[in-house]
């Protein structure tokens, strides 16, 4: 076999076996993602508090295309659908493990902001308004967690990285990073 061809043959299978290596890593770091997240979800309450009834605890949880929704609050009326109109507040955050103020990426929600220093944001704190469907600009994670919302719904979306942003880094998001949406749906529309 002539030595350039066996050269490049070489070569070939280096980059391969190095983009093998590369996705199962990727792989990996998501599967590692998704235990923090279930052990997250675990950790939260359970238990309504009769000391405060306005406290939050989990009602249910919702797992639908690599998304985790974590019902806080129980909404009323119909379920978001494919095609149907949602209108909620939200505070996105890189998901490391927990709910951490310094991972905070971005929120439409003037309370939250002013409760952590928040300055950079949407920041005529409008309500955000989402037709569901497949030109709705939400990452795929956030698409799926929303399907079957209801109006009133306190809940936590969750998801790793393969269902976010993927391998680029968006503003101060890391590429590949789980991340955490806070929402509070103040209505649904079908």
């Amino acid at each position: 076999m002539h030595a350039t061809i066996k050269k490049a043959l070489a070569i070939g299978i280096v980059l391969a076996m190095a983009l093998s290596c590369s996705k199962q890593s990727l792989k990996t770091e998501w599967a590692t993602q998704e235990d923090s997240i279930d052990s997250f979800i675990q950790s939260l309450s359970t238990e309504a508090d009769p000391d405060n009834p306005d406290a939050l605890y989990v009602h249910d949880v919702i797992y639908n295309g690599g998304s985790n929704r974590v019902i806080l609050r129980e909404g009323t009326g119909d379920g978001l659908a494919n095609g149907g109109t949602v209108s909620f507040y939200y505070t996105g955050y890189v998901f490391e493990g927990s709910i951490d103020a310094g991972n905070m990426f971005a929120t439409n929600d003037q309370q939250t902001a002013q409760e952590y220093g928040w300055e950079t944001t949407d920041a005529s704190y409008e309500i955000k308004t989402v037709t569901l469907g497949p030109d709705d600009g939400l990452v795929p994670g956030l698409h799926k967690g929303l399907e079957g919302v209801k109006a009133g719904e306190i809940c936590y979306i969750l998801f790793s990285g393969q269902y976010g942003f993927g391998k680029r880094q968006v503003g101060t998001i890391p590429g590949n990073s789980a991340l955490l949406y806070s929402i509070s749906i103040e209505s649904v529309t079908n």
